[in-house]
């Protein structure tokens, strides 16, 4: 039995034919944005030298991507719920797809970065959905199995884009980063169109000025983030305090809108909420660090771009073995016991690395950014599962929208806290080329991961 296959006995989900075309679509949708991801901010030092911009400015070519996906991700999740499913994702895809060619075709770094929000957007919708079609397509006793096999693909597009980035940048330059999309997003735009089953809407209605609090608070926060080291005392207490109201003002609309864009009785469950707090604490510590890794190796320890390439691998190859092992227990023994204990090794490979010397050798590198890796695989799928599997079957495409809120957010605050420690000090090349630059970025990211560990770990107690 394959691991889209139904376990014997099981009739909900989808028919078998269906079932596998519909997983086709969702997973090579997935494998796109995630290989775009990888391989994007591996070639972040080229890009600002190639377009002559800076390493703090160059940074949002990914977190302008990461910012527009986390202010859109709630939005198309209840844009589910009323246009349905099948409507968002494939519309999330066709726009991915184009916005790759307008990529590729960007003549100046104002262009790259237009398109790479407008990219951010169809990847919001393709993702808010992407998690609550799983539940649709697949029986609930196969739901672990196959969270662990998505996070596997994750891994896998993150595993193959520095290697295949790497290979880009040096022989074909940086616009063919994005032109490799074009055949996946074809192919998953045909599976999406044959198979994706178009269901009834749940709702007729949507909460527009709901939908306006929470794409600009969540602006606000990641640009007030990457801000801070250049605002004056009294201008960051008043953008914080903006933000507050804005969040503020988006309950309470959400507590009265006769359809809300987030139900807050999805809130109810105590390990929901723990869950959300670990996956969002885990997301910010990896985009910390996974934006500082080619800076680090590149201008740190001075690793061509191949050889930074090489290293940064080993923490989506880890993940690639441990995430499918971890969907499998994660159904038989408990789930929040297993992504506890991934985040603890996350936590201390990030410390290790924060620890590392200035004259380590590659190996040395290597060990630490896949024991990174360990941890993030086994913290995956089981906390995917508590947090999908403690809210009602109605809710899950909200619950979805919330997770992948939770990622995209997570990583773009990680990302916006890298150009923040550059901000901070004035000698950039110095400061990057120092222990103290390693020391910060991967010392804040462990804290983060243990701040996470200690989420996790209460739903353990319970």
């Amino acid at each position: 039995m394959s691991a889209l296959d139904a376990p014997p006995g099981d009739t909900d989900g989808l028919p078998a034919p269906q079932r596998h075309l519909a997983a086709a679509a969702v997973m090579i949708g997935i494998l796109m944005a995630s290989l775009d991801s990888a391989i994007v901010n591996l070639a972040l030092p080229s890009i600002a030298r190639e377009l002559d911009v800076d390493t703090g400015a160059v940074i949002w070519v990914a977190n302008g991507y990461l910012v527009a996906s986390a202010a859109c991700m709630l939005i198309f999740a209840a844009l589910g719920n009323v246009l349905g499913q099948r409507a968002v994702f494939t519309g999330g895809l066709a726009l991915f797809t184009l916005t790759s060619l307008g990529c590729a075709l960007a003549g100046s770094f104002e262009w790259l970065v237009l398109m790479r929000v407008a990219q951010g957007v169809a990847y919001a919708a393709m993702i808010s959905i992407g998690l609550s079609l799983y539940r649709s397509i697949f029986p609930a006793s196969a739901l672990g199995m196959v969270l662990g096999l998505n996070a596997l693909i994750v891994s896998f597009g993150t595993a193959a884009g520095p290697g295949l980035g790497g290979l880009i940048v040096t022989y074909l330059g940086w616009p063919w980063l994005f032109l490799i999309n074009l055949p996946f997003g074809l192919l998953a735009l045909v599976c999406a169109c044959k198979a994706v089953p178009q269901e009834h809407p749940g709702a007729s209605g949507f909460d527009g000025p709901g939908a306006a609090l929470s794409a600009l608070g969540i602006c606000l926060l990641v640009l007030g983030v990457e801000r801070l080291a250049s605002l004056s005392g009294g201008q960051a207490l008043l953008l914080f305090a903006f933000i507050g109201l804005c969040f503020w003002g988006f309950v309470h609309r959400q507590q009265r809108a006769p359809f809300p864009l987030v139900p807050l009785d999805i809130f109810a469950s105590r390990r929901f909420n723990l869950a959300v707090s670990a996956s969002t604490c885990v997301f910010v510590a990896q985009g910390l660090a996974m934006v500082a890794l080619p800076f680090v190796l590149q201008n740190t320890y001075g690793h061509s771009v191949m050889h930074a390439a090489l290293v940064f691998t080993t923490w989506p190859l880890a993940v690639v073995i441990c995430a499918p092992l971890a969907g499998r227990l994660c159904s038989t023994m408990n789930a929040a016991l297993l992504a506890s204990i991934g985040v603890l090794v996350l936590a201390a490979g990030l410390g290790a690395l924060a620890l590392m010397p200035l004259a380590a050798d590659t190996w040395s590198i290597a060990w630490r950014v896949g024991l990174c890796g360990v941890g993030y695989g086994f913290f995956l799928p089981p906390n995917n599962k508590e947090l999908l599997g403690n809210v009602r079957k109605e809710r899950s495409t909200t619950a979805s929208g919330i997770l992948s809120t939770a990622r995209t957010l997570g990583q773009s605050t990680g990302a916006a806290l890298m150009a923040l420690s550059l901000m901070a000090f004035s000698a950039y090349s110095q400061f990057q080329q120092s222990a103290v630059f390693v020391q910060v970025v991967f010392g804040g990211a462990c804290l983060i991961a243990l701040l996470a560990s200690l989420a996790s770990l209460l739903r353990v107690a319970r």
